[in-house]
């Protein structure tokens, strides 16, 4: 009897808090449907006393939401593809040979991590003027590369250096070399930790503002974060177009975690304790 209700207590619990957690997603989604008339006579507390769709057109194609997602993708994909490729390839080389000073370097890319990013952005904003890269998207790309690397790498680190050392010297007995190693034997092994971190990796950069705003200046170059901004700017009291454009932007991050939700936890909880 005990068991059975601390069972239905903790049941309980967890639906409260899974409630508490989606009744912002759920009001936020309400008032996308509804229609201004609806939002101004009821106010964006009550319950949806109409229906539709054409905010999502107007947040589409009058609030710039298709530039700016387009703008968002053409950043977070090669960002995630290229910082994966490169941690993949330096965490091979920390965890699987004897560097001189292996672990100073691990350590330094990761205190990167440790340094607030407010206290970079002017560095970064007069580097990117520097060497002329200054409000392209290939500046954002290379900000999102160069501050998740050292994070991707230790992760990757801790997967890889407790992967058994067999493997690898019954690669090199059959004549297999270290490019052969790494793209056969390594990278095949570490697929959970790599979905995971591109899920995580993913979601860090497709919502980014921050540094968004740091080396972008035209509203056309503008990820789909920084738009939301102009969304509200633009759209001051339609509320519904707001939420719509919200909604709009959250579908590809729901979309990759969905995918790859399977080995988000287990690669992550993997790399990490070891």
């Amino acid at each position: 009897m005990i068991r059975k209700l601390r069972t239905g207590g903790f049941h309980l619990g967890m639906s409260l808090v899974a409630l508490l957690w989606l009744g912002p997603i759920l009001w936020v989604v309400s008032m996308s449907v509804r229609s201004f008339d609806d939002i101004a006579a009821n106010g964006v507390g009550s319950l949806p006393r109409s229906f539709t769709l054409d905010t999502y057109r107007q947040a589409w194609t009058d609030g710039g939401e298709m530039r700016a997602l387009v703008n968002s993708l053409l950043v977070t994909v090669p960002s995630v593809l290229l910082s994966l490729a490169l941690a993949a390839v330096a965490a091979f080389a920390l965890a699987r040979f004897r560097i001189p000073g292996r672990r100073t370097i691990l350590l330094l890319m990761l205190a990167g991590n440790l340094l607030p990013p407010q206290i970079l952005l002017i560095p970064v904003n007069k580097f990117s003027e520097l060497i002329g890269l200054y409000d392209t998207l290939w500046a954002l790309i290379a900000v999102q590369v160069g501050f998740g690397l050292g994070f991707y790498t230790f992760v990757l680190h801790g997967f890889m250096r407790d992967l058994p050392g067999e493997i690898q010297e019954a690669a090199l007995i059959d004549g297999a070399g270290v490019g052969q190693i790494f793209a056969r034997v390594i990278l095949p092994l570490t697929r959970p930790a790599l979905a995971a971190l591109g899920a995580l990796s993913f979601t860090w950069i497709f919502n980014d503002l921050l540094w968004a705003i740091t080396v972008l200046r035209t509203d056309d170059r503008m990820p789909v974060t920084p738009a939301l901004l102009g969304l509200q700017g633009q759209f001051v009291s339609s509320w519904n177009v707001i939420a719509a454009g919200t909604v709009i932007a959250a579908v590809p991050t729901v979309l990759v975690f969905l995918r790859f939700q399977r080995h988000f936890v287990s690669g992550l909880a993997i790399g990490a304790v070891k």
